[in-house]
């Protein structure tokens, strides 16, 4: 067979390992949130098992009460009902999720097994010595393992200082309030009013964490719904207007939505940290083939030559990282930009 073809077969290989591994990452994600929802269901069945508890003893001696407790003690009953209801149906959907997941990493696994096989097939009827990864696909694995772990690390760090430091002072918070629960109650009502305030605001930052990590609309509602809701969210945090425009609707590979996605957050969140923009304009043609993505903002520019070559070096920025996966894929990025004349990013991917 041609070495054309044996090429191929080993780069579908390569990039369907690619694959399986950003799946189980998904994977485990879903398993920690059907974890926590399976504990805070428990917690919310204890809760719901107390207030019907109080709602009999209520009924039981309904003249001891006034009507306002009476009403109170019933809305209190509902409340955690329906609050159980949507957590159970939540965990459904999550186990749901893992289920459907699960299934398509065994079957994306029987496929790298195949392709696998076809390919050492192929190079053993070629007459090359030792078959298996060319050179090629070495490095390409390897350049996985460190974007792979470039981000991990990346993650890590955003976590340090996002959601956990976020929980250390919750901890502290609630610590406070048991010292002063007996002492001046006055004083602990009051700041356990700000700590409900600050775990709402955890709440939020870990939803925006987790969001970051895997957005689930990319899953349920496709590719543009999370787009247009991700460029919201960015123009609500960071005050920089953005214009989006979205040619085209159809499914693609669910590696190159990831792709594209995270491209437009890396490359959003770059604007963001040092552009000093006013705006920003995101397109994306998806009849385009390749198809085309282009983010440009009238920021202060940067040389775009000897920045990216020493972020190359380093090698765990996130756009090296970003330049990678790409690549991977047989597409490419290319930067426009000079100091004091805003930058312009092209990235073009191969929709199949």
């Amino acid at each position: 067979m041609p070495s054309e073809t044996l090429a191929h077969a080993q780069t579908v290989a390569t990039e369907l390992l690619t694959d399986i591994e950003q799946l189980r990452i998904e994977l485990r994600e879903i398993e920690v949130l059907i974890r926590q929802t399976t504990s805070e269901i428990e917690r919310q069945t204890q809760k719901q098992n107390e207030m019907s508890a109080r709602l009999r003893q209520v009924e039981a001696n309904f003249d001891s009460y006034t009507r306002e407790d009476v009403r109170q003690t019933y809305a209190s009953e509902r409340d955690a009902q329906l609050k159980l209801l949507l957590m159970r149906s939540q965990l459904e959907q999550f186990q749901g999720k893992h289920r459907q997941l699960d299934n398509y990493i065994q079957q994306m696994r029987r496929l790298h097994d195949l392709t696998a096989r076809m390919a050492e097939t192929m190079s053993v009827e070629q007459g090359e010595s030792s078959p298996g990864h060319t050179v090629s696909d070495h490095d390409a694995v390897i350049q996985t393992i460190e974007a792979q772990e470039a981000e991990r690390q990346r993650l890590a760090q955003q976590m340090h200082d996002g959601p956990a430091q976020s929980l250390t002072n919750l901890i502290l918070q609630a610590e406070i309030v048991e010292r002063l629960f007996d002492a001046e109650p006055a004083r602990a009502r009051t700041e356990l009013g700000q700590l409900k305030t600050s775990a709402n605001v955890t709440f939020q930052r870990v939803r925006d964490f987790i969001f970051a990590l895997r957005p689930m609309m990319l899953d349920d509602l496709g590719l543009l719904p999370t787009i247009r809701r991700y460029t919201q969210q960015f123009e609500t945090v960071n005050k920089l207007p953005v214009t989006l425009n979205l040619n085209g609707d159809r499914t693609l590979a669910p590696y190159i939505e990831v792709t594209i996605f995270r491209a437009i957050q890396e490359l959003l969140t770059n604007v963001a940290k040092h552009a000093h923009a006013s705006r920003v304009q995101v397109t994306l043609d998806l009849n385009a083939e390749p198809i085309t993505l282009i983010v440009e903002d009238d920021g202060s520019g940067f040389d775009a030559a000897s920045v990216l070559a020493r972020a190359r070096e380093r090698g765990s920025t996130g756009l090296v990282t970003l330049e990678k996966r790409i690549e991977m894929l047989g597409g490419a990025i290319n930067y426009q930009s000079a100091t004091g004349r805003g930058t312009r990013v092209r990235v073009v991917i191969p929709s199949n």
